[in-house]
């Protein structure tokens, strides 16, 4: 090995400019989305258009020449695919044939074309008719005790297909309901709604044009949410500052150039974004709020010393927060060794930031999932809203907190329905307006889910959209489970790696994407979702779709439920699945009558510029927790991690990279950490390598180190060296989620931990 240190792989670019117009053009070139693609960016995420199936962030009542980004536009092209994946060719490979093609691979091959059902004997999909799927899915469902059937949705179907979908499921009899915010965000909905009575963000999009100081955590805007980062550079220019806490040095957190901005193109010159960045260790979020709090509180107590103006706001304080005495109790009697050891960050830097957030009058948190996917993620959220709290940070103009959901309608999801939670359903309203008694007992979420496939009680499986089998922890247990299950259906656009898992009786349903033309009975029909700032949105696609033979999300729910409770003795002359199907306003008007403090008038609402606010009761400061006022959190840990230090054992950060959206992968390239040509690395800091003995371009097998007796390694990893925290490695998601444990996640929401996995690294 040489004694000279590996250096640090790295993009020398900014976000955005050139090389986000050539990451666009290479997925057309690509996919061949034909004429018309460029008419279909144009009207992208515009009125009259159709809404982003990629990430959730907000559309603007007054949008941009162009408002879709990077990955927005590949997303969109992916979809447009001139590529068809036929019967004929999936026929030609026997499943286990198939199963050894990457997910790349397969999505590669295009679009589905047609129904197909899993043929055993042969092992083999074949082609199969819409009725004769409806009617053996139906029967293969009522022969199924109901609480033996997972739901699942995948965070992408419109608000119109998610309420018919948990109606169906609680008609059928289960609240079995999970969806892809079990796998991200859950922690959001259970750890926020806890301390705020929220269990979704505070701000709306405006929130971001008067905030002083911006608190940015875990979460990556150049590649997981790119139109966030024009706010953000427009905030930065006009003197808002931003401090991140991340272990990674990413670029759209670093500097921008508006590929809209003809000036910044030519001159190339970029927006500096992040006053301050500080690459904490994976789970050290909590001792970093520690300490900027504990500055935050040392200037508040100097000034009233002094009799100067206080940082703290004490008539907020008194009249709308609760338990703020126990926490500064722990803050001050937590010293700052414990601080920086747990957090990786020096005291110096953390003071500085307390600085920031004492100078500003309005403050927003923002983050992802490096504050979620932990065990102890809820107490990271915690901390953020202590730190809003202290002066106030929360209901007023240009401040709040934020967290930046993934697939484009997951949060809409749950707002219409589809929850395991009985108590957060309609439940009233759907004996009320459908005369529908629902199960009383709770569904589960998704590791429970996984839980009952490992025991072997869950029986069937639905799947809405997603890739859920690559998506989830313990893959070896997992995949040998799965396809024991007596059935399983996968309503879906491109063939993936899950379908390749069949169960006694599987089907894949092919459907429309949000691009294409959706006609029904009535017409061409539009579609609503919810962005991360629970405002509304019409989705109207006008793409000729890929097959004749394409269903709507709403119509294969419909025809689902149509042929399962047909079963039953007793129909019920309300649930009016060939109406609905033939209409979708009147499912709308359905949703606003189930919801209608939320969402009166849906459909007179829906095409406004901007969407339509459902409301959200925290951001007027209306509590909805137990006490009746924002609570202050005790923090009972330091690091958010479940498993702490020990010698040879690292913590392992799994992310995405700059050509994928989740499971989808579009390419090999990570342009904007400089690294291209495989998914099959893992990033390490050059001084870890060097105490390991390894150099760049080794391979290495990542071992888990979870304390229990199941063995989990991922091999034939590439040593990469990057800039990381000592003791912090980074990998790809879904490469990587073979090591991380199902019993290691949050322990209030059970979100994976998928963002601090212990592992030890080994030399091949």
């Amino acid at each position: 090995m040489s004694s000279r240190k590996a250096e640090p792989r790295e993009y020398h670019g900014a976000a955005g400019g050139f090389g986000s117009l050539q990451g666009i053009a290479r997925i057309e070139l690509k996919e061949r989305a034909g004429p018309g693609a460029a008419e279909t960016l144009y009207r992208q995420n515009k009125p009259e258009g159709h809404m982003c199936t990629s990430c959730a962030w907000a559309k603007p009542p007054n949008p941009h020449l162009a408002e879709f980004c990077e990955n927005g536009a590949k997303a969109t092209l992916w979809d447009l695919t001139s590529e068809r994946c036929t019967p004929e060719w999936i026929s030609r490979h026997t499943v286990t044939e198939l199963r050894e093609r990457s997910g790349y691979e397969l999505e590669m091959r295009g679009r589905l074309t047609e129904p197909m059902r899993y043929d055993a004997g042969t092992d083999r999909y074949v082609r199969a008719s819409w009725d004769e799927a409806f009617a053996a899915i139906g029967a293969e469902l009522h022969r199924l005790d109901p609480k033996s059937v997972t739901f699942y949705a995948s965070g992408k179907a419109a608000l119109e297909p998610s309420y018919l979908y948990a109606v169906f499921a609680r008609a059928y009899g289960h609240n079995n309901l999970p969806d892809s915010s079990n796998m991200c965000h859950e922690t959001t909905s259970v750890g926020l709604k806890k301390v705020v009575g929220s269990p979704v963000g505070t701000c709306t999009l405006q929130d971001l044009d008067h905030c002083d100081a911006i608190f940015y955590l875990g979460q990556n805007p150049g590649t997981n949410s790119p139109r966030l980062l024009r706010p953000l550079m427009q905030a930065a220019k006009r003197g808002c500052k931003i401090i991140t806490f991340n272990p990674l040095r990413e670029k759209g957190l670093l500097e921008f150039i508006d590929p809209q901005d003809p000036v910044a193109m030519l001159t190339q010159k970029p927006t500096k974004m992040s006053h301050m960045y500080m690459q904490v260790k994976p789970g050290g979020d909590i001792a970093a709020l520690m300490g900027v709090i504990k500055r935050v509180l040392e200037i508040d107590d100097e000034a009233k010393e002094k009799g100067l103006a206080r940082t703290l706001d004490d008539a907020f304080l008194a009249e709308h927060t609760h338990g703020f005495d126990a926490l500064r109790h722990t803050v001050e009697n937590t010293g700052w060794d414990a601080i920086e050891a747990n957090s990786g960050i020096a005291r110096a830097d953390l003071e500085r930031a307390g600085d920031v957030y004492a100078g500003a009058k309005n403050v927003i948190g923002i983050y992802g999932m490096g504050l979620t996917q932990h065990v102890h993620g809820s107490q990271a959220i915690g901390m953020l809203v202590n730190l809003l709290l202290l002066n106030g940070n929360i209901g007023r103009q240009g401040a709040g907190c934020t967290p930046i959901r993934g697939h484009s309608n997951v949060q809409g999801q749950r707002t219409v329905g589809i929850t395991e939670k009985t108590k957060l359903a309609p439940v009233e309203k759907y004996r009320e307006l459908l005369d529908l008694e629902t199960p009383e007992e709770d569904g589960h979420t998704t590791v429970e889910f996984l839980e009952a496939l490992l025991d072997g009680s869950n029986k069937g499986f639905i799947g809405l959209g997603g890739n859920l089998a690559q998506a989830v922890p313990d893959h070896e247990r997992v995949h040998r489970a799965w396809g024991e299950m007596e059935l399983t259906v996968h309503i879906a656009t491109k063939l993936n790696k899950t379908h390749l898992m069949p169960g006694k009786s599987s089907w894949i349903l092919p459907c429309l994407v949000r691009a294409e033309e959706d006609m029904q009975a009535s017409g061409r029909q539009t579609v609503t979702m919810e962005d991360s700032f629970s405002h509304i949105y019409g989705s109207i696609g006008k793409r000729k779709p890929a097959s004749e033979q394409l269903k709507s999300e709403t119509a294969i729910v419909a025809g689902l439920a149509k042929a399962t409770l047909a079963h039953r003795e007793t129909r019920n002359p309300k649930l009016a699945w060939d109406e609905w199907t033939g209409d979708y306003a009147r499912i709308r008007d359905l949703i606003a009558h189930t919801f209608p403090d939320e969402f009166h008038d849906m459909n007179g609402r829906m095409n406004q510029p901007g969407g339509f606010y459902r409301g959200n009761g925290a951001h007027d400061r209306i509590w909805k927790t137990d006490s009746g006022k924002a609570e202050f959190t005790d923090p009972t840990v330091l690091n958010a991690c479940g498993i702490g230090e020990a010698d040879g054992r690292f913590h392992l950060v799994t992310v995405r990279s700059n050509d994928q959206f989740n499971t989808t992968v579009y390419g090999h390239s990570d342009r904007l950490r400089g690294l291209e040509g495989t998914r099959m690395m893992v990033m390490i800091n050059p001084d870890d390598m060097e105490r390991h003995g390894l150099a760049d371009g080794d391979l290495v097998t990542l071992i888990g180190d979870a304390e229990d007796d199941m063995e989990r390694t991922v091999r034939g990893l590439k040593v990469t060296p990057y800039r990381l925290p000592d003791g912090c490695l980074a990998g790809y998601f879904p490469e990587l989620n073979p090591l991380v444990p199902l019993w290691y996640h949050d322990k209030l929401s059970k979100t994976p931990a998928s963002k601090g996995i212990p592992v030890r690294i080994v030399k091949e």
